[in-house]
């Protein structure tokens, strides 16, 4: 198998639709486990996935104060997620009214993976994307350098 490499993703990110199946677990339950997920691929950094509000969970969700401003994607809202008897502040979030560009994924849920039990890929247990801030997914599939990573100061 060929590995993307996330430095030849391009600046200004594209939005792909992706035959992945993907599995999210939280607070031993299930937030999403299907395909037709939609993933935005940006320079240096690996894949995040956006998970088609009709398949995801949403009974786990609750809104979360504050917003972020994306230059390419808009303002994104949050939410905390409720389970386990735990409460995950800001672990999720959407774009409600994204920039024409990204309209695909209005109203769709990124997650940061770090924050769930456990996310995969046809299979294959990801790890979240170093530092707080992103929502990258890397797998076998993506190879770096990453954004975010401490042993590359000249990308966090």
């Amino acid at each position: 198998m060929t590995k993307e490499r996330v430095a030849d993703y391009p600046r200004p990110p594209k939005l792909e639709l992706s035959s992945d199946h993907v599995l999210v677990k939280v607070g031993g339950e299930i937030l999403f486990d299907g395909s037709g997920c939609q993933r935005v691929l940006e320079t240096f950094h690996p894949p995040t996935y956006y998970l088609p509000p009709t398949s995801t969970n949403v009974n786990l969700l609750i809104p979360a104060a504050g917003r972020s401003f994306c230059e390419w994607k808009g303002v994104a809202e949050y939410f905390d997620v409720i389970a386990g008897g735990h409460r995950i502040h800001r672990a999720v979030w959407r774009y409600p009214s994204p920039t024409e560009s990204f309209q695909a994924i209005a109203g769709w849920f990124a997650l940061y993976p770090g924050l769930m039990d456990g996310c995969w890929l046809n299979g294959e247990e990801v790890t979240a994307q170093p530092g707080g801030f992103y929502g990258g997914w890397i797998s076998s599939a993506v190879e770096g350098p990453f954004k975010g990573d401490p042993s590359h100061p000249e990308l966090i």
